[in-house]
């Protein structure tokens, strides 16, 4: 077997250290009318999406209960259903703009697992592409995006908008 070695990693998974006084940016959206600025793509009554201000790929995307909770077992039936409603949508939205070759949809519960906002559960979608992977991150600790977040808001938001059913594939 071979390894791997992170090293810088180790900080982020061993630092215990909270801020309790720090405002969950989730809720703070969630609160404010200015979804452009925050990115907010689309809102539902339990949930809402929202682009990753640091994208591992252009449309990478978030799908996030409006309650603040830090748990899936947390969310009532229908936050649940309405987020995997929200999942299957994006995924063909996704489809139709970038015509990935795949995705990573993702749940990170808790510091340790990778939660980078630990205390508010969100899902992640990545799409993915053959060959989107290349040398710049591992040598130069710098990811490559062909697209602005400008870019990928105004055209995620549009096919949201239209709120077409859009789950065929």
């Amino acid at each position: 077997m071979n390894f791997l070695w992170a090293p810088w990693r180790n900080k982020y998974v061993s630092d215990n250290s909270k801020k309790k006084d720090k405002k969950c940016i989730f809720c703070t959206f969630l609160n404010e009318s200015n979804d452009t600025e925050n990115l907010i793509v689309y809102r539902e009554k339990t949930a809402y999406v929202i682009l990753n201000r640091f994208p591992y790929n252009p449309g990478h995307i978030m799908i996030v209960p409006n309650r603040h909770i830090p748990s899936l077992e947390l969310l009532s039936d229908e936050e649940s259903l309405e987020m995997l409603k929200l999942v299957k949508k994006s995924m063909s939205i996704l489809r139709k703009i970038y015509s990935p070759d795949g995705f990573n949809i993702g749940i990170n519960i808790g510091r340790v697992a990778g939660a980078g906002i630990e205390e508010h559960v969100h899902v992640h979608i990545v799409p993915r592409w053959n060959g989107d992977a290349n040398f710049m991150p591992v040598l130069a600790n710098t990811k490559v995006l062909p697209e602005s977040l400008d870019d990928t808001y105004n055209k995620l938001r549009k096919y949201f908008q239209n709120n077409e059913e859009t789950f065929d594939r």
